[in-house]
This record gives C-alpha cells, structure tokens and sequence, in this order.
C-alpha cells in the first residue's frame, strides 16, 4: 500500500494529497483539480500480486488513469508500471491531435508491452484499466483482463466497459467514450466490483461523495477480494464539446469497430441528429427543384448559365418524364404487363453486369494470390537449399534460423484463405521439420516401460527417482517410496508421520537415499529404514525446494534462493553454512553437482558456481530457446548434462562444459507414446548405457548405447 503511495505522490507532483479518512486497508488520496474531484487507493493484496493506481495530470488540462493488477515477483511488477507509465506520459499526454487517437496509439503500445511481458513469462497476468478525460469534458475508457469501469447517475448505476465473454485476456480491445455530467460519479476498478457490491449498493455509495472509494475498499476488503481503484466525481457545471450536446457514456451500447486496438461506443442520438440533418438538406434540394419543374415557385438563378448546367439540367428533367412514365406504364391495365416484362428484364441485367464484375475481381484477385504464393513456395525451396549449405559448413545456429523462418512462410501459405498450393505446403512443412530433427540430431524414441507403480497403488502420483544401480532406483511420491529392481516394484511405505516428501537424492557416501519433507524436515533412508535426522543448527532446517548430496555434504536449494551446506557427521548433520556467495539464482527450481553446483532456472539458463562464486557457463550449437521448458537437471562427474522437459516430453544432452564452462548441445531423445504421462525426473546409470524416466505411475528407458 506504500508503493502506491508514493506511485501517486510521485506522478502527481503538481496535485497535492490528502490521506483517506476511512479505517481499514487500502489508501486514498483526494485532490481537485477545477470541478472534478479525484481519489485513488487499493485493497489488501498478498505476496506475488501487486495493485497500483496512478493519475497523471497534463498542462491542456486533461486527466489520465492507469490502474494496474499484476501477478508478478515485486520487481517485475515495479517494471510494467514504469513502462507503461513512460507510455501514458509520452504517447498519451504529451503528444499532439484528438485525445480519442492518442488513446487509440497509447493502447496499441501497452497491448505490444503486455504481450511481451506475458510470452516471456515475466508476468503470470495483467488486469488493466486506462481512462482519459479530456479538456472537453469526455471521458474515454478501455479496459484489459477483468478491469471495469461504473457510471453513476441519478439513481442509476451502469458498467461502460464493453463486457468480455469467455476468458478474460489481457488485451485492450474496446474504447467508451461520453461526456460527463454535473454530479456524475465514475468508479475504476481491477476487479468485477458486482461479485460483491450490488448496483442498488454502488448508488447508495456514491451517495457519500468523496467517501466512495473507501467505502467500496472496505467491501471489497471484506469479500477478501483485490483490486486496485479510482473514483472521479464531477462536482462543478457540465463541459460539452463543440455545439452538439454528446450523449453520456452508454453503458453495453453496441459497438463499431474503428481500429486494429479497439472500438468505441455508437452515440444514437448523435448517429440521429446526423442523419436528420442529411435528410433535411436532401429534401431542400429535391424540393427546390421540384417546384421550378412544376413552373411554381421559381428560385432566382443567375443571368446566362452555362451550357453545361443546362445539359444536366435537361438530363435530369429526361430522366424524371421516363420514370413517372413507367410508374404510370406499372398503374396501367393494359401496359403494366409490359412493365413488369422491364422491370424483370432489368433486374436480371443489373445482376449479371454485378456478377460479372465480381468473377473479373475474384479471378483478379485469384491470379495476383496464386503467383504470390508461387514465389513464396520458390523461396521456401530456396531457404531449405541454403539450411542445408549452412549445416554442411557446420553453421547450425544459421541453418535454424532458416529453417524456422521457412516454417513460419509454410504455416501462412496453408493458413491462407485462398486455399492454394495447401497440400504442397504440407508437404514442405514435413520436409522442413524432418531437416531441422536431422539437423538438430533429435531422436523419437517408442516407450519401453520398466515397471508400472501403479500396479501396486492405483492412486500413486509420482514426481521423483533415486537411482540406486543401473536397474535398481527408489520411486516416491508425497507420502510413499517404492523400491524397484529390474521390472519388480514393491508395496509402497510411508516415509515418515510428520510431513510429505518434497525431494530425494542418493547419498552415495552413505550408501543411502536422503529426502527433503515438509516441515523443514531431513529423512534418511538406510537399508529399507527411514530415520529423520538432526542439525546442530540452532534455527533447524531450512525450508527448501530441492536436496543435492556430494561427498560427506548435503545442500538444499532453499526457497528463497539460497544454497545452504552441511556436512554429516556420525549420526547428525552439523550446522548449515550459505554456499553461494555470488549470483542471482532467483527462479532456481534444480540442482546438479559434479564438483562445481550447477542450478537450473524457470526462464531455462543454467548457472554454475564453484566455491561459492558464479563462474561463466554457455550453450552452444542449439536451437532457439531449446530449454525453455526445462524442469529437471541430471549430471554424473565428468558426463553430459540430460535436461527433463516434461512439456515436449524430451530429454535435451548437453556436453559437460569442462572447467572454461563452454558447453555445446548434442541431441535430445523425444518420447512417444499413447500411455506416457507428464514427465517428472530422470536418472541415467554411470555408465550412460541407459537413460531412465518416470512420470506419474511409469518408469521408462532409452538406450544410450554408451559403456
């Protein structure tokens, strides 16, 4: 709440604040500027989600609002309000021409801004409001996610943001737009306001002015429900734009699209007033000439016309004698059949000239698609000719590129609407992903089970595997571990009464397998006996995500981002000593030891440390973003890397990197299979003979064919 104290002080330097006098969460901040009266604030939020509520004034004497819900980490968050508050002062209040079509292009940067954060999984999601109110008193309002905006007037209270159905998305696809009036109230809000307060209740708190915005923080702080939120009330006389009185703000109008970003509302009266004017002068014209043809009335012309007008005029006068002729010719018993033979005759003539023009474009329109497409498929042919000179001179990086780029024109030739060369582009799209598995030295492999868990426990849902042997591992899931050996499983037994497991690992010094449970708990697993373990910690252990053992040292990942060390003794664990002393191992969901500590990232880098300090690790040699989804990292001394990622249901092999931490992508193995699940872990045998898998109620292996 803070933060977006100091957001409104900050943005808003030129409007002094003054505190909210409702009790509870949430801030308030009121100041005036001329007769629109302005209050901000938020509800209670919890750790991974922040709400902001800014308002920004501008020297033409215009308002804008930017409220912002953001699930993101703290940082993160602080960085979409800075962009898109760069986005609102710059494109928005700074720049020139109609507030309408400097809204539109502000909106059209904050959809390219939240794409980008969101595909790059900066940010989990985005509820978004913008709002403008002009010098000319409109409003103008667009809406992202489940954001809202309420009008309260009179005795009414109405929604003006264009509602969504489905899922929200985080996109602002609409703009309202209408003049407020005097005593208007206009609430802003991150969140469906009517999941907890009622129109006829939105009416009663508009009621208390100023105090609104806590009133409606109070309830929404009740109902546990979040969102950041802006009032404005117009308190002063009413300001129109131009001579013509705008409507107000319709709320569920029907909409008309405008721009590629988003449409604004339809003003019916407006749309009427319009058209009776065009109708009126219309009618002037016809009018007037009618009475000059009726020899009434006659408008003064000027001395000697020209020739031209005359013509026209004639023409004109041709064309009236020969329809109140066949209008007769229709009334007339006897000529009327021969009408109706003309008007038929017509008719069918005026749609075969239509036709005709529209085979001309279509086949017009076919041609020029057809030799586009042409050329587009000469040049996929081209591409893949040059991937393929690229990977023969050892460019993979190049040859990728191409190929991706290939793909990409291959999927628009069979998603155009034309239809053409579709089955060729199917075909090439085979051949283009056939190259880049050649090229890539991907291999699809059938799934070989090594034994079923579930045969012992249908309920089981596995997520770890400790491999004990080549052949032999321990299988766990929250509660239980089951011992396999070979293609035998045994009956599953409780680790432990106090907590569940959240990972295991061999300690191979010990000859035994070591768990990290809930409730800062260490389980040992010795000859089939668990036993919890002891530190002399003071503080105990620590809360974690992942346990790593090497040598006589345990290491847990903790959960806020740190590597805790200890050595074990004769029946305990001494106290924990912080590993890392360098680098950002924030995201870290894995670990790896071969000497060095390797982590693996959510946003899928791999960081090495040694002694504690950050030392340099790159990828070389593979696709675009290859571990993107990776969840898992396995790593025997001075082997390859083997990288889980359960979304492709692969397992990436990278080289081991050496001490100058130079590491170089070698294939990945792809599991195919109508009863594969998720994958969860893998284990690979000294050896690297054998690769094995598991996911929820299956172990599986791959031939590695190295010993």
């Amino acid at each position: 709440m803070e933060e977006n104290q100091e957001s409104q002080r900050r943005y808003s330097p030129a409007c002094p604040a003054y505190p909210s006098l409702a009790a509870g969460s949430g801030a308030a901040y009121s100041f005036m500027l001329m007769d629109v009266l302005v209050s901000s604030g938020a509800t209670r939020t919890v750790p991974g989600t922040s709400l902001i509520s800014l308002s920004f004034p501008s020297p033409a004497k215009e308002r804008a609002f930017l409220l912002l819900h953001v699930k993101a980490e703290p940082r993160e968050a602080h960085m979409v309000e800075e962009e898109c508050t760069h986005i609102i002062q710059s494109s928005l209040l700074q720049s020139e021409g109609e507030s309408w079509h400097r809204l539109d292009g502000t909106l059209k940067e904050l959809n390219g801004l939240f794409k980008g954060f969101l595909v790059s999984r900066t940010v989990e999601d985005i509820h978004a409001l913008v709002a403008l109110l002009d010098s000319d008193g409109i409003l103008h309002v667009s809406h992202a996610g489940r954001s809202e905006a309420y009008l309260i007037r009179g005795s009414a209270a109405s929604q003006i943001t264009e509602g969504n159905r489905g899922k929200a998305i985080a996109m602002f696809v609409h703009i309202s737009s209408g003049a407020l009036e005097q005593g208007d109230s206009v609430l802003f809000a991150t969140q469906r306001l009517l999941r907890a307060i009622t129109p006829a209740q939105l009416r009663e708190l508009a009621l208390r002015g100023d105090q609104l915005l806590n009133e409606v923080v109070g309830r929404l702080d009740a109902e546990r429900e979040m969102a950041a939120l802006a009032t404005l009330h117009i308190v002063g006389p009413p300001r129109r734009a131009g001579l013509v009185d705008t409507p107000a703000i319709l709320p569920r109008a029907r909409v008309r699209e405008r721009s590629t970003v988003g449409t604004t509302l339809a003003f019916l009266s407006t749309a009427a007033s319009a058209t009776a004017s065009l109708a009126s002068s219309a009618a002037a014209a016809l009018g007037g000439n009618s009475r000059d043809r009726r020899g009434g009335a006659t408008a003064r012309r000027p001395a000697g016309p020209s020739p031209f007008l005359a013509r026209v005029r004639e023409a004109g006068l041709s064309l009236s004698r020969a329809a109140r002729s066949f209008l007769a010719d229709l009334r007339h018993p006897e000529r009327k059949r021969r009408a109706h033979l003309l008007l038929l005759a017509g008719g069918i003539t005026l749609f075969l000239v239509l036709w005709v023009i529209f085979s001309l474009t279509a086949n017009t329109q076919r041609s020029k698609t057809r030799v586009q497409l042409t050329e587009l498929m000469q040049q996929i042919e081209q591409e893949l000719q040059t991937a393929d000179n690229r990977r023969i001179s050892g460019d993979s990086d190049g040859a990728n590129a191409i190929l991706q780029h290939a793909e990409e024109q291959a999927k628009e030739i069979i998603n155009n609407p034309s239809s053409l060369f579709r089955s060729e582009s199917l075909t090439l799209l085979d051949k283009i992903r056939a190259k880049k598995e050649e090229l890539n030295n991907i291999v699809r492999v059938p799934t070989r089970v090594v034994v079923n868990v579930a045969s012992r426990n249908g309920d089981v849902s596995a997520h770890g595997l400790i491999g004990i042997a080549d052949g032999e591992f321990i299988v766990y899931d929250r509660q239980q571990w089951y011992h396999v050996l070979l293609n035998g499983v045994e009956e599953g037994k409780r680790l432990s009464d106090e907590g569940y497991i959240i990972d295991g690992a061999a300690f191979l010094r010990q000859k035994s397998q070591v768990f990290l449970t809930t409730g800062d708990g260490v389980v040992e697993l010795e000859s089939g006996q668990p036993l919890a373990m002891k530190t002399d910690d003071t503080n105990g252990w620590v809360s974690g995500k992942d346990i790593e053992a090497y040598l006589r040292y345990l290491y847990i990942l903790t959960n806020d981002s740190r590597i805790m060390k200890y050595e074990r003794l004769n029946n305990r664990y001494g106290p924990g000593v912080q590993y890392n002393v360098t680098g950002d191992l924030a995201g870290s969901m894995d670990m790896a030891i071969d000497g060095s500590i390797y982590t693996l990232k959510e946003n899928g880098v791999i960081v090495k440390m040694l002694r504690g300090e950050v030392k340099p690790f790159t990828i070389s040699h593979g696709p675009e973003d290859v571990l993107k989804d990776a969840s898992r990292l396995f790593k025997l001394p001075d082997g390859n890397f083997y990288v889980l990622d359960p979304v492709r249901s692969r397992v990436i092999v990278l080289s081991d990197g050496g001490q100058n931490g130079e590491s170089s992508y070698l294939k990945q193995y792809i599991l195919e299979g109508n009863q594969l699940g998720k994958l969860q872990d893998l284990y690979v045998d000294p050896d690297e003979a054998h690769l094995y898998v598991v996911d929820e109620k299956r172990v599986y292996v791959i031939d590695l064919g190295r010993r």
